[in-house]
């Protein structure tokens, strides 16, 4: 499995993907609607599976000493840890956010507790999507990407203006005791990434079984 990962990362991944996730650093630009970096966290992933249809990865991947549902896998676990490490990234500077510029974001989402959990409700949508529809055909990026990506952008918006609600407004600030009441929210978005990631690999793995490549 980690040569796999090696292969993913060495040769299927677009040089654009290391780039993007290093865009968590975005958090520091102050009133600046932080998810829009949930968004090129996706788009990276597209710029990856329109390089590999074009370098023909699907067909080199299934002609490795590995199993058909290993290639879905390790495409799977490309998309997830390079959405993890755009989060990881971009927590320091989230930390010394709180540091240099004043609390709540006048734009819409602060880079907090509930910011994270949302971001990863938000890759988990994605990611179901895509991989599902793309391994129906293992060719047809553009479609998939264009299905995955209306709903993302919607649940990107609902993010950005629940702080200007009322009811909601809590969602924004970065003190303790705000981040405290957040945290249903982190815990929300982990459980759905981790049972999300799960479904997604089985049923893309399913639709993969039946394309005759």
């Amino acid at each position: 499995m980690l040569n796999l990962i090696f292969k993913e990362f060495s040769l299927s991944a677009h040089p654009t993907l290391y780039f993007f996730m290093l865009l968590g650093a975005m958090v520091l630009i102050p009133a600046y609607p932080y998810g829009v970096i949930f968004f090129f966290g996706c788009l990276c992933s597209y710029f990856t599976f329109m390089y590999g249809r074009e370098t023909n990865d699907i067909f080199y991947s299934t002609l490795l000493p590995i199993k058909k549902s290993d290639v879905v896998k390790g495409r799977c676990l490309l998309l997830v840890i390079s959405e993890l490490i755009l989060l990881l990234i971009s927590l320091p500077f989230a930390v010394i956010r709180r540091y240099i510029l004043p609390d709540g974001n006048p734009v819409g989402m602060e880079a907090n507790v509930a910011f994270y959990g949302f971001g990863l409700i938000i890759f988990t949508i994605f990611n179901l999507i895509l991989l599902t529809e793309f391994y129906k055909t293992a060719y047809k990026i553009g479609k998939s990407f264009m299905i995955a990506i209306i709903p993302v952008l919607i649940a990107i918006v609902l993010m950005e203006v629940l702080p200007h609600l009322p009811a909601t407004k809590w969602v924004d600030g970065s003190t303790y005791d705000m981040q405290i009441k957040q945290l249903p929210i982190l815990f929300m978005g982990i459980i759905m990434f981790v049972a999300g990631t799960f479904i997604t690999y089985r049923t893309a793995k399913s639709n993969f079984e039946k394309v005759d490549l």
